[in-house]
């Protein structure tokens, strides 16, 4: 009966997430469009940042209530979801191309993020000092985003992203929603966090493959539906924009925020199997990047397919099915 509990607890949790998050992104987005911000400069950052809140307030949850190495897998999990799950399932309803030089310019930013992460903890830690740099990158990226985004007209991400801005709200509805959609975030992130941790416990596994998995996947359902809701749309630009967007703030800012407020620990399984894993599937997605400005180069149904194929396969292999009595 715990155990049902903690289910019923974790699911509580995750629709408390994927709606605070909805509220959010809408309060946050109405009250900078009723400040003056422009409305690319809103769907490039607000909506960005709403979809990457879940993962942000549950690795705050985790550093606070002492599951550390969930908040790193969680992190590492959810962008392996964003690739083989969100981009596999979203290809299989439409190949997906890349047009924008906006997102032709990103990729090579998070592969070397990617890269400079597996850097920094090979000692099976992140510090403070890598969390402080990690957020300055952030900062970084956000100012370039914008400004390159400003540069490039005519752009068709640019013009998707734009059009994904909610509807203007007075200031205080904006206020209301941004509070409202904070409450079911941070009441969600806990829930989640206490119920997956009870779990782990219940089957034997580290804090780490949890974070991988449930948490990882609760918390990439935001772009689940994001991508969906596009690929109905038939904006395949913006699906990719969303996924390349989204792994980018999970490892600056949901990693760098919660690094610096006191570290958090790796673990060897972490930098040898899930980030050498993230790093792959991340250049996998090169061809859509590197092709010409036609984008003739699409992920296909098929490739789409060996995409959700690869995230089942490493989900196997981070519950130790191909290896009894391995389950990390």
């Amino acid at each position: 009966m715990d155990f049902i509990f903690d289910v019923g607890l974790a699911l509580a949790g995750l629709l408390l997430l994927v709606w605070g998050a909805e509220g959010f992104v809408r309060g946050a987005a109405g009250l900078a469009r009723h400040l003056g911000v422009s409305t690319l400069v809103v769907g490039l950052t607000v909506v960005s940042l709403g979809t990457s809140t879940p993962e942000l307030l549950v690795n705050l949850a985790a550093q606070y209530q002492g599951t550390p190495a969930m908040a790193f897998g969680n992190v590492v999990g959810s962008n392996v979801a964003n690739i083989g799950l969100v981009l596999g399932l979203s290809a299989l309803l439409l190949p997906l191309g890349v047009h924008s030089r906006v997102l032709r310019r990103e990729f090579p930013v998070l592969v070397g993020a990617t890269v400079v992460l597996l850097l920094m903890v090979l000692d099976g830690r992140l510090g403070g000092v890598d969390g402080v740099l990690l957020t300055l990158g952030l900062v970084a990226y956000a100012v370039w985003t914008v400004r390159s985004a400003r540069a490039g007209a005519e752009d068709p991400f640019l013009a998707e992203a734009s059009e994904e801005v909610p509807t203007e709200l007075s200031g205080g509805r904006a206020a209301i929603w941004i509070a409202v959609g904070l409450a079911g975030l941070v009441a969600g992130s806990r829930l989640l966090v206490a119920s997956a941790a009870d779990i782990a416990v219940y089957f034997g596994l580290s804090d780490l493959v949890i974070g991988l998995t449930v948490v990882a996947f609760g918390t990439s359902l935001p772009e689940l539906a994001a991508s969906l809701a596009a690929v109905a749309k038939r904006e395949d630009d913006l699906v990719v924009g969303n996924v390349v967007g989204s792994c980018l703030l999970n490892i600056l800012l949901v990693l760098g925020l919660p690094a610096m407020l006191g570290g958090l620990p790796a673990g060897s399984e972490a930098v040898w199997r899930d980030l050498p894993v993230l790093l792959a599937l991340t250049l996998v997605l090169g061809p859509i990047f590197l092709n010409g400005p036609r984008g003739s180069y699409h992920i296909n149904r098929l490739e789409g397919a060996l995409l959700l194929a690869a995230y089942a396969g490493y989900i196997g292999w981070v519950f130790g099915l191909f290896a009894p009595g391995q389950t990390a």
